[in-house]
């Protein structure tokens, strides 16, 4: 089972989140928050797989929570997406820097909402539409922010190139595909590289790409 927290000061929103997610046979809400502050606690209590966060939310916000998430040693295995009405830069920067693994706009279809929680949990990074390669690289550039790109010497030959198509917004199996291997050897090759570069998530795996310039930002 997929296991879920929601975080909303949206009773009503959380409501509907919820009816949409148990209704699917391999995932569970196991807790709601109404704000930042208590999504990290809860998220602390039962280390759901995903947390889905809203980004604005009064008092601590879901950025607080996503900080507070990410730098916890005991839910670092919580990917949080941030919800959001409106795809602002300033939002899904600071979410990146936090370390959030993805991105959903509150009125995407259903379908997406599943979609997006079972490829969070699976390990793949939700990073559009909501956020494209074009924002990724203005955050790698952006002057806010001091680029630590880690040493990629650790990474061999094969491996360096498994990150630059990570980068380049390819999927496991996508991954498997160009390169012809196996679907299981590409998610060993990603694991590896997670652990090597100390990377929380596939997402972070994209952002040190574009830092190191595996990958070379596209138009929208």
């Amino acid at each position: 089972m997929i296991r879920v927290l929601l975080a909303d000061d949206q009773a009503l929103i959380r409501a509907g989140f919820r009816v949409l997610l148990e209704a699917e046979s391999d995932v569970v809400v196991v807790a709601e928050a109404s704000d930042g502050e208590q999504a990290a606690d809860l998220a602390r209590r039962y280390r759901p797989d995903v947390a889905l966060v809203d980004v604005q939310m009064p008092g601590h916000d879901g950025i607080h929570a996503t900080r507070r998430i990410c730098a916890d040693p005991e839910t670092a295995g919580v990917k949080v997406v941030i919800l959001t009405n409106f795809a602002l830069k300033e939002y899904l920067f600071d979410a990146l820097h936090a370390g959030a693994s993805g991105f959903l706009v509150k009125d995407s279809e259903p379908e997406d909402l599943i979609r997006a929680v079972r490829l969070i949990a699976g390990g793949e990074a939700l990073l559009a539409p909501s956020m494209t390669r074009q924002l990724i690289a203005e955050y790698v550039a952006s002057p806010r922010r001091a680029a630590t790109v880690p040493e990629l010497d650790v990474l061999t030959p094969r491996e360096r190139e498994v990150l630059t198509l990570v980068g380049g917004g390819l999927s496991n199996r996508e991954i498997a595909e160009a390169l012809y291997i196996s679907h299981t050897t590409a998610k060993t090759h990603v694991s590896r590289i997670m652990v090597k570069l100390a990377a929380r998530d596939r997402a972070r795996l994209v952002v040190i790409a574009y830092e190191a310039g595996l990958v070379v930002a596209r138009g929208r």
